[in-house]
């Protein structure tokens, strides 16, 4: 198949579950033509990265030009078609909270991304997230573009799914993918029931690969890493309380925070406010290979997030063999087991964070290291990119 993907900007360093999927598809045999409607803002220093950089047409480099003679061309080709079309974007835009200006401009993008998908060949179109891309994708199909899918992460989309009329994007959907249960119940809540049953569950996946047999755990002081964007939503505010707290009774303990965002400055006041330069260290982005070897020398991931979809560092880290404590949020609780594969506490208690921390550091060796393997275990068996994208390859083909 040819399958053209459709992406908002791409790549960005926290987007590595889409370069994978894509890979496996190509690896699978499919054709994958990469458009995105603008580069990412954050630097890249993955060379996978880089490489899909390469590869990607970005829609807006084109030029305004390119865009008003694409969409001068749908209108030419079939003007019922065409002003069908603007009505589909004027009734989103008027719901959005981007306004009907930003649509008639996803309008002229969808126009040009049409253009490209017939000289590809491309049969389907997927896009990932349910909001521009997903736009620009639904426009497409109504101009004549292939049929579309796309994949909803969270926690954006479920913020504002009126805004972004994601009912009306999973009506005129071919299927609309889901990555966990929880994802599929609050797709569920915006679409009709007779719906329901083009709302898909697929994994985002890991490269086994990548993985190989873990290093045992570490014989150090309890040593933690997070990752991800420094924004609200990840709640690195609150691990640096836990780790606070933890310091009275381990003052060994250690936090890696690997990522970067706009909340840097408040974290690195927090982080002065609180003492904790000797117990924590901040690396900003890192390529996989880093993100593996922190992995390696911590003993379990912290993802204190408000709000989420399922993060792909929770399945890296327990590929690698390591425990995680995260928050009772979204769709985490399908893949972290309390007390079997990890621990899970309130979002927003640095109280219960640090306690879990804590007992963590206290458990015996050989416990924390079944249960490590458990984790290990668990995320291969639900979560190989190989299987999932074979999943989507055949929604995409039925």
């Amino acid at each position: 198949m040819n399958i053209a993907y459709i992406l908002n900007s791409y790549p960005q360093p926290s987007h590595s579950f889409i370069r994978r999927e894509i890979r496996a598809l190509e690896a699978q045999g499919h054709t994958v033509t990469r458009l995105a409607m603008r580069a990412g803002d954050a630097p890249l220093v993955d060379a996978q990265d880089l490489e899909e950089a390469a590869a990607t047409q970005y829609v807006l480099r084109a030029g305004a030009v390119a865009l008003l003679r694409a969409s001068l061309h749908s209108l030419t080709a079939d003007p019922k078609r065409f002003f069908g079309a603007v009505k589909l974007a004027l009734d989103c835009g008027r719901r959005s909270e981007v306004g009907v200006l930003k649509h008639l401009i996803y309008l002229a993008e969808a126009a040009y991304v049409v253009r490209v998908c017939h000289a590809a060949e491309a049969s389907h179109a997927h896009a990932h997230f349910g909001t521009n891309a997903a736009t620009v994708a639904m426009l497409s199909q109504a101009l004549g573009g292939p049929a579309y899918s796309f994949t909803v992460h969270g926690p954006e989309e479920y913020d504002a799914p009126r805004a972004l009329s994601l009912g009306t994007k999973v009506a005129r959907s071919k299927f609309t993918v889901a990555i966990t249960s929880y994802g599929r119940s609050q797709l569920a809540r915006w679409a009709g029931p007779d719906q329901w049953d083009k709302i898909k569950v697929v994994h985002c996946g890991i490269e086994p690969a990548r993985f190989p047999a873990p290093l045992p755990l570490p014989d150090s002081p309890p040593r933690f890493v997070a990752i991800g964007r420094f924004v609200e939503q990840k709640g690195q505010l609150v691990a640096l309380d836990a780790l606070a707290d933890m310091l009275k009774t381990h003052p060994n303990a250690h936090l890696t925070l690997i990522g970067d965002g706009e909340m840097r400055p408040e974290i690195e006041a927090r982080i002065s406010a609180l003492g904790l330069e000797h117990n924590l260290t901040l690396t900003g982005w890192v390529d996989e290979a880093r993100i593996l070897s922190e992995l390696q020398n911590a003993h379990a991931l912290l993802m204190p997030s408000f709000a989420e979809g399922l993060p792909m560092v929770i399945m890296e880290a327990m590929a690698a063999g390591r425990l995680v404590i995260a928050t009772y949020i979204a769709g985490t609780p399908e893949l972290v087991q309390h007390g079997r594969t990890g621990w899970m506490v309130p979002a927003g208690d640095a109280q219960g964070l640090a306690q879990a921390m804590r007992v963590m550091a206290q458990s015996d060796g050989q416990a924390l290291q079944e249960m490590a393997d458990a984790a290990r275990l668990r995320v291969l068996e639900r979560h190989d990119v190989h299987t999932e994208a074979a999943k989507l390859a055949a929604l995409i083909s039925d």
